[in-house]
């Protein structure tokens, strides 16, 4: 599994060049796996208006549903200042990302990885960056 986080790590940093954040100057990147092993990246978007801005992760979820994908294992993710060099702070991710991430993955399995750089990271299961997440299981029981 540490040749695919290495893998993840890279794509998200390489993601995160694509940023367009204009306002904050703050770049995220993430790179999303597929229970399958595809890899859909993302980077924050911004707008001048914020609230239609949209976050790297969400990005990379909406990619990679918009082409039917809809199983996860894992999410990259890496941000920090334009023109911070690496290493970079862990940069977790915000709490409208997380809701999302509940929406599509198993948050017992599901791997949040917090890129420093393509060979440092923490790596945490959804369930511990949102206990008691609200998911579809809420609206429809376990068998949704």
């Amino acid at each position: 599994m540490k040749d695919i986080y290495k893998e993840l790590a890279g794509a998200a940093i390489g993601a995160r060049e694509m940023s367009y954040s204009p306002y904050s100057h703050f770049k995220v990147g993430a790179a999303l796996l597929t229970k399958e092993g595809r890899i859909y990246t993302g980077c924050n978007i911004e707008n001048a208006a914020y609230t239609p801005t949209n976050c790297a992760e969400r990005t990379a979820f909406f990619k990679a549903v918009s082409e039917g994908e809809k199983h996860f294992r894992a999410i990259a993710i890496v941000g920090a200042a334009a023109g911070a060099g690496l290493p970079f702070d862990i940069c977790p991710p915000c709490g409208v990302c997380r809701q999302v991430m509940m929406e599509f993955t198993n948050p017992e399995t599901f791997e949040v990885i917090l890129v420093r750089d393509a060979d440092h990271y923490q790596t945490r299961l959804l369930k511990e960056l949102l206990p008691d997440g609200f998911g579809p299981d809420h609206l429809f029981g376990e068998d949704a």
